[in-house]
């Protein structure tokens, strides 16, 4: 148990590294839109970004968890860029 335990602590550290340099290049993409006067939220962006996981997801995530997930992922980082 603990040595599975220190593994999700690793996997952890990876996915926060991971959600911040996420951020961080959607905070650029803020400012960018902001310059060419477009909207943050970009509905069709993120239907893209949410069928091109689903087709590379291969499991045991479910469809529905992995949308759950990346669907707050990119509100906080649309709220962010605002």
């Amino acid at each position: 148990l603990k040595k599975k335990r220190k593994e999700i602590d690793l996997i952890d550290q990876k996915l926060l590294t991971l959600l911040n340099q996420r951020l961080s290049t959607a905070l650029e993409i803020g400012k960018i839109k902001k310059e060419m006067g477009k909207k943050v939220y970009d509905p069709k962006r993120e239907k893209e970004v949410l069928e091109r996981l689903d087709l590379k997801n291969k499991g045991p995530l479910k469809k529905e968890n992995l949308e759950e997930i990346f669907k707050l992922i990119m509100k906080v980082c649309r709220k962010s860029q605002i």
